[in-house]
């Protein structure tokens, strides 16, 4: 059998890999390892070299849907042989009404508007705009705060790194980061849940951590709080019990907007579109992007009450009441693949389906407790963690390791520190959970 990292290299010989500054990658080791990807479909991607992998993560936590499903496919074609491109100020295009009507529609619980985006990033960096521009327009500009959470991810905006709590990206760009911003701890402990199954029951008293910053800073300085209902990228760290519900009712009692960061959560990830029908809490504002078209065209966006868009609505009609917006916002292609989508999750019941599966899941990644270097195990809905014990001055490298067996033995998964994180598109079936699980097993044992 040919050796397939030197398979792949072959594949990629003719590339000039040089001119391409990768994204949250190590440009150096991989421009001399390449691990290239040429199509996909379904649930697989196709390699340079002509290997299947099986994806375990969504490619990246975005194709909900499996990859170029015809439905979507055929939208967008249709769309770009309709309509390109509109300039998104001052006029308008039917999609974008056609998809913020179904959004809002499916979503329920007082979202009746949407502000679209190109990314989460940008979906953030809106939602924060949204929350100081109402207080200001209620005329309570004194409320200029943000408060985040330790280890949260909300985009590599100057906002959303302001507000999140990852620490290199933190470091890297101290400098410019918005002034004023406070951070509530995570919720992981290793001593106290390990290993939980779904929501621990431990941790949610953790939300009292909100009520002391709120006095710290007077809860006139606070604009809003923003959480991942579920942190994804810092590797699926679940609610406990009780969390979200006690952080809805301080920031309720205090005048403070709740936003749930949804970009990985949204879509079904954790069984319904969005958390408030997981977790029955419901926010002021969501911002999502990824499964909203399933990942074939970028697209984002907030979410936000009626409420906070009728406050808005005030003065004269002929000056422009929230000055934001992008080039690319609600763009023709994008909303042409987002009403496919939802018509996708609808019609094959793909919210259903990811209920369905998450026991399945959970059964078959907690049967990896007791494997080599495994300390914590963790899912929620169609998404799972595996922690890892790292190697004595080198962390990541484990992880690395795993990542890169599981690629060159037939299946994509992320890794994120020392963890392993899968999150397996909603079209997945239990013989693909069993063959993902098992790979992954077949690594922890094989990666010393």
């Amino acid at each position: 059998m040919q050796d397939p990292i030197a398979s792949n290299q072959d594949a990629a010989a003719n590339l000039n890999l040089a001119p391409l500054w990768m994204p949250f990658t190590h440009n150096r080791l991989f421009k001399q390892h390449p691990r290239m990807v040429v199509q996909a479909d379904g649930m697989y991607y196709t390699t340079a070299d002509g290997r299947q992998l099986l994806d375990g993560l969504s490619g990246l936590w975005c194709s909900n849907a499996g990859h170029r499903h015809p439905k979507i496919v055929e939208a967008v074609k249709a769309q770009l042989d309709r309509l390109d491109f509109a300039p998104p100020f001052q006029t308008g295009h039917d999609k974008g009404f056609e998809l913020a009507a179904a959004l809002t529609s499916a979503t329920g619980h007082g979202f009746e508007h949407v502000f679209f985006t190109n990314s989460g990033s940008e979906a953030v960096d809106t939602a924060l705009k949204i929350a100081l521009a109402y207080h200001k327009t209620r005329g309570d500009a004194g409320r200029f705060r943000f408060i985040g959470r330790a280890r949260g991810y909300h985009g590599v905006g100057f906002g959303g790194i302001s507000v999140g709590g990852m620490v290199a990206n933190r470091k890297a760009f101290a400098s410019a980061l918005i002034p004023g911003v406070d951070h509530l701890p995570h919720t992981h402990d290793l001593s106290q849940m390990a290993f939980s199954r779904g929501q621990p029951t431990w941790g949610g008293h953790l939300a009292e951590e909100l009520e002391r910053l709120v006095q710290l800073h007077d809860a006139s300085t606070i604009a809003a709080v923003i959480v991942e209902p579920m942190q994804g990228s810092a590797g699926v760290l679940v609610p406990p019990l009780g969390y979200l519900e006690r952080l809805r009712e301080i920031c309720t009692r205090h005048g403070i907007l709740l936003i749930f960061d949804e970009v990985i959560t949204g879509f079904g990830r954790i069984g319904p579109m969005f958390s408030a029908d997981r977790f029955g809490v419901v926010p002021d504002i969501i911002t999502f992007a990824k499964g909203i078209t399933s990942g074939v065209i970028p697209l984002g966006g907030a979410l936000v009450q009626k409420g906070i868009y009728d406050t808005f609505m005030t003065g004269p009609d002929h000056l422009v009441e929230f000055f934001h917006g992008y080039t690319y916002s609600g763009h023709p292609l994008a909303c042409a693949a987002g009403l496919a989508a939802l018509e996708v999750y609808r019609s094959e019941d793909l919210f259903g389906r990811s209920a369905a599966l998450a026991p399945v899941l959970e059964a078959a990644i907690h049967s990896l407790r007791g494997e080599p270097h495994v300390i914590d195990i963790r899912n929620c809905g169609m998404a799972a963690a595996v922690e890892l014990e790292s190697r004595p001055g080198a962390v990541s490298q484990r992880a690395m390791d795993i990542f890169h067996y599981c690629f060159d033995h037939g299946a994509m998964v992320r890794y994120t520190g020392e963890i392993i994180v899968l999150g397996p598109a909603l079209t997945i079936s239990e013989t693909q959970i069993t063959q993902l699980v098992e790979l992954l097993r077949q690594a922890l044992k094989a990666v010393p």
